[in-house]
């Protein structure tokens, strides 16, 4: 792309860009640590992977250490065990990965144990110790993660007396740099490229948002964790799992959720990979609406940008309504059991009953997203702890109570053919039994949204996008097996006759406790957990919603669009949080009047969305594919191939999810899904052609302002 150099990391520090101003980041910093670059920097994220994915090897750890799984508690140990173990790692995992981002050494844990001692004259002895324990104990995968990430070998240098080897923290002098910038109207396709002071935060995210074409508005103060925790809370396991738990019995049972769980799963990581390589390059709230802009040229961003952007936004208030009338729904089954359950004359909230749980729900989530992000960030941090260790709690306690259990033959190889549907073809059965899990992994374009509040974002959003799906797929598999052993009776779980009025899960948490204890008190308790993590998943949800809604409307796409930009002395875009929430609300009131009109509009939850996924991945792979500069995270050659992969997967599940769901077809039975996507579509299209195509140029600088 003529005119145009390689994105850099943009880290800010003063010192790197004295010491040689032709060296890339990575050498600055080794610089900056005290050694010199001698080995040959060339592994790809990818192969960096590799290396310690290798050394990891499920079927070496496995297979050497099966005996002793079998003999130590056998397959509960072993089945459960393994997320138990896995959440740990991945703890222990991220908080190494922090260090090593400020330390990339080959020497790694021990050079770390040195620099992070408070005590300076520990140092020494501090970095003998560990260095002595990896000696002694090369099994160290961390230590081979290290090594492979960096290329380097630690070679002393004599640096310059001025230079303290401690990389600076603090923030730099204000304006002492410039970046090449392309506008942020540009099509990408290499023209405009300008120079443009940009503010030395010393923060990645920040010069390159400033790159973009946008100024710092809202605070930036989330981490890694908090921006993972946002994207894990929406998608929350316990949430999208629990409340389409039905359509999985229904449409294939355990064979389907077990084994469909990873196939959803695998196509969806193909899908988060390629959204966390382009929102590495451009780290914005906008995320997706500005991706397709920037990634289509110039003849066509405005158009890109615009359907990309309904699209996202639309999607993203069926998903917050679609979440907290689930949980509407739910604590009406939790009152109904309460009382007695449906065969105990309890009682069964009204459908405007459920609609007033329902704007409640709206009411203190937009309230609570009202708070500073520093709050949402507490919030956003406890939601995942409470969806991991809920996980964790149900996927124990429900088949441990259960007096009887389902076998391993039953939830690993039992397929249901018995539905009331009039299905009869497996591979269509197994089909619509996937919506479970992919209505489930959906929501973790979060992280992109919130990148504008989250530090180094070009860094921290992607990770927070790929681990997101990554440890959801693992603790989603867990909790499904575990709920999926305690099924015995898939009839009677669906049978609108039981005490939780055909409510699957809730049915089986129930009769779990109350076939042991005489009571399901415990089972309601289990659904509490479930509750409030449905409740953090809403909440989440609006947080994401309103970020989207501030950056379309700064770029001026949404009616009103100077109101829903604005930003409280907090830095919070209060317009854009209560706008979403009344959005939400109002999606939700079809369901007075037809379940089948509501269904239709939150299905735009799945498919809508991942259509907005798809757009920017799509012009990528194909008009973008030459020029594409990537950021700090990238899948190297991978990144074309992936992309389409998941382009060709969304494409799929859009016909699949668009298939009758029932025979024969009716008006009350018929999947209204195309409807509701086409006429999606069709409303966007229309207005750019009547009105968006002469005012609406796509993404535009705000630095001016």
């Amino acid at each position: 792309m003529a005119g145009q150099s390689s994105y850099s990391r943009l880290a800010g520090d003063d010192e790197a860009a004295m010491i040689s101003g032709s060296e890339d980041y990575d050498t600055k910093k080794l610089r900056l640590l005290g050694y010199r670059p001698q080995l040959k920097r060339n592994l790809s994220l990818l192969s960096n992977f590799s290396v310690t994915f290798s050394i990891v090897s499920v079927l070496t750890g496995i297979t050497t250490l099966y005996g002793t799984g079998l003999e130590f508690g056998g397959p509960a140990t072993m089945v459960y065990g393994w997320p138990i173990a896995g959440t740990f790692t991945v703890i222990v995992g991220l908080a190494i990965a922090e260090i090593c981002s400020a330390y990339p050494t080959s020497g790694g844990l021990y050079f770390w144990s040195a620099k992070l001692c408070s005590e300076r004259r520990w140092g020494p002895f501090a970095s003998w110790l560990t260095g002595c324990l990896l000696v002694l104990f090369p099994v160290s995968m961390y230590h081979s993660c290290v090594l492979n990430t960096t290329a380097l070998l630690p070679c002393p240098v004599s640096p310059d007396p001025s230079h303290n080897a401690t990389p600076a923290r603090s923030p730099p002098a204000h304006g002492a740099m410039t970046f090449s910038k392309s506008p942020a109207g540009s099509g990408g396709s290499g023209g405009g490229i300008t120079a443009v002071d940009v503010d030395r935060s010393g923060d990645s995210g920040q010069a390159r948002l400033n790159e973009l074409g946008y100024k710092q508005e809202l605070k930036r103060d989330l981490s890694l964790l908090s921006n993972f925790a946002f994207s894990f809370t929406i998608i929350s396991v316990l949430t999208g799992v629990t409340t389409l738990y039905n359509t999985g019995l229904n449409y294939g049972g355990p064979v389907t959720m077990t084994f469909g769980w990873f196939v959803a799963g695998a196509f969806t990581m193909t899908v988060g990979l390629s959204m966390a390589e382009i929102c590495s390059s451009f780290p914005t709230s906008g995320g997706l609406y500005y991706w397709s802009a920037r990634l289509s040229g110039n003849r066509w961003a405005p158009f890109a940008s615009w359907i990309t952007g309904w699209f996202n936004i639309v999607g993203q208030w069926a998903v917050t309504t679609s979440v907290d009338y689930s949980l509407a729904q739910l604590i009406q089954v939790i009152i109904l059991l309460s009382t007695g359950g449906a065969n105990g004359g309890g009682y069964l909230a009204s459908k405007y009953v459920v609609i007033a749980f329902h704007a409640a729900i709206l009411l203190s989530h937009a309230i609570i997203n009202s708070l500073p992000i520093s709050w949402l960030s507490f919030f956003g941090q406890f939601a995942a702890a409470w969806n991991m260790l809920g996980v964790f709690v149900l996927m124990i306690a429900v088949p441990t109570v259960a007096t009887e259990r389902a076998s391993a033959k039953f939830v690993f190889t039992h397929f249901n053919t018995d539905n009331s549907a009039g299905i009869h073809s497996n591979l269509y059965i197994f089909v619509l039994g996937l919506l479970m899990s992919q209505y489930t992994l959906t929501g973790y374009d979060a992280s992109a949204h919130m990148t504008e509040e989250t530090k180094n974002a070009d860094r921290n959003g992607p990770i927070g996008i790929i681990s997101a799906i990554g440890i959801s797929i693992v603790v989603g598999w867990g909790y499904i097996l575990g709920i999926t052993f305690a099924v015995k009776d898939i009839p009677s779980l669906l049978s609108p006759d039981n005490d939780a009025g055909g409510y699957a899960i809730a049915q089986v948490f129930y009769q779990a406790f109350k076939s042991r204890y005489g009571s399901g008190v415990g089972g309601i308790v289990c659904l509490g957990i479930v509750a409030v993590a449905i409740y953090f998943c809403g909440m989440s949800s609006v947080t994401s919603n309103s970020r989207m809604a501030y950056a379309f409307s700064r770029d001026g796409a949404m009616p009103l669009s100077s109101v829903w930009h604005k930003v409280n002395k907090h830095e919070v875009p209060i317009n854009a949080v209560w706008l979403s929430a009344f959005i939400s609300l109002c999606m939700a009131l079809p369901s007075l009047g037809s379940l089948v009109a509501f269904q239709a509009m939150v299905s735009i939850a799945t498919i809508g969305l991942y259509i907005a996924y798809a757009l920017p991945i799509f012009f990528r792979v194909t008009l973008a594919r030459k020029y594409f500069v990537p950021g700090p995270f990238n899948l190297g050659r991978y990144g074309v191939v992936v992309g389409w992969v998941a382009v060709l997967w969304v494409a799929t599940i859009t016909v699949l999810f668009s298939l009758p769901v029932t025979y024969p077809v009716t008006k009350d039975t018929l999947n209204y899904t195309p409807v509701a996507v086409g006429g999606l579509f069709i409303l966007v299209l229309a207005s750019w052609i009547f009105s968006a195509r002469h005012w609406f140029k796509g993404p535009v600088t705000n630095l001016g302002g």
